[in-house]
């Protein structure tokens, strides 16, 4: 069996007297795809959060391949190997698509005294990476992100994510807002990301995508895990939105 890349133990989150998170235990292993559920206020995004470095836990520990670490902030997390693609994921609207692609890590060209970005290998990064996700149309990567779609910034922000090498990438939600054909670009990254060496969590409300791309479901209700090991190739849709709800199966 693949070793744990992350290991996130006894999380607790408060928020004065609401308790968010109560003692959660969760792990992603090498080469794995998680699929992250629970209704809302279950507590999935703020476990995100605070794997992302933008929430500190309450109380917990974090390990990464069985080292403790702390992540005290987003670039303690992007150190670490996590690139997070949240649902309100930040698009500087008057930039490029190439741009927000390589927002604060742009290649340089030339001496590095001029600083001068290397714009023709951005431009024909963010272009493959828009393909590799399912844009079809020929949007070219000069183009401000404020004339784009819901769903082509969504792509954006999941393109941002992609191009940097990362251990774990976490996606919140991304096919929301996408069509039919962008969404199947989506999840065959999260595959192919998967078979080369990737570990991924996907947060989504719509279980029919979860579960054509996920090895495994957890399940969260009111900030506890209720269910940490599901087989999406054992198991029916029907019984994880019982489990989600609560609701048990009738006999």
């Amino acid at each position: 069996m693949a070793e744990d890349l992350v290991r996130m133990v006894g999380i607790a989150k408060s928020y004065g007297p609401v308790t968010a998170l109560a003692g959660v235990d969760f792990s992603v292993r090498e080469n794995e795809i998680v699929g992250l559920l629970g209704d809302n206020g279950a507590g999935k995004s703020t476990l995100i959060k605070i794997l992302s470095g933008t929430v500190t836990a309450t109380t917990g520990e974090i390990y990464m391949r069985g080292k403790k670490v702390q992540i005290r902030n987003t670039t303690d997390a992007i150190a670490l190997g996590i690139e997070t693609i949240h649902q309100d994921s930040a698009l500087v609207t008057q930039l490029s698509i190439a741009r927000n692609v390589f927002l604060g890590r742009e290649p340089i060209k030339g001496p590095a005294i001029f600083n001068r970005m290397d714009q023709r290998a951005m431009n024909a990064v963010a272009g493959t990476l828009l393909k590799r996700i399912g844009i079809t149309k020929d949007i070219p990567a000069t183009t401000p992100v404020s004339y784009l779609s819901g769903g082509e910034r969504q792509a954006v922000s999941i393109a941002r994510a992609l191009h940097f090498d990362s251990d774990l990438i976490v996606l919140d939600e991304p096919t929301n807002n996408l069509g039919v054909e962008e969404t199947q670009g989506v999840l065959r990254f999260m595959r192919g990301a998967r078979d080369s060496g990737h570990s991924l969590i996907f947060i989504a409300h719509n279980i029919h995508h979860v579960f054509q791309v996920v090895d495994r479901i957890v399940v969260l209700r009111r900030g506890k895990v209720v269910a940490n090991d599901v087989d999406p190739k054992q198991t029916t849709i029907e019984e994880v939105e019982r489990i989600i709800t609560g609701i048990p199966l009738a006999h």
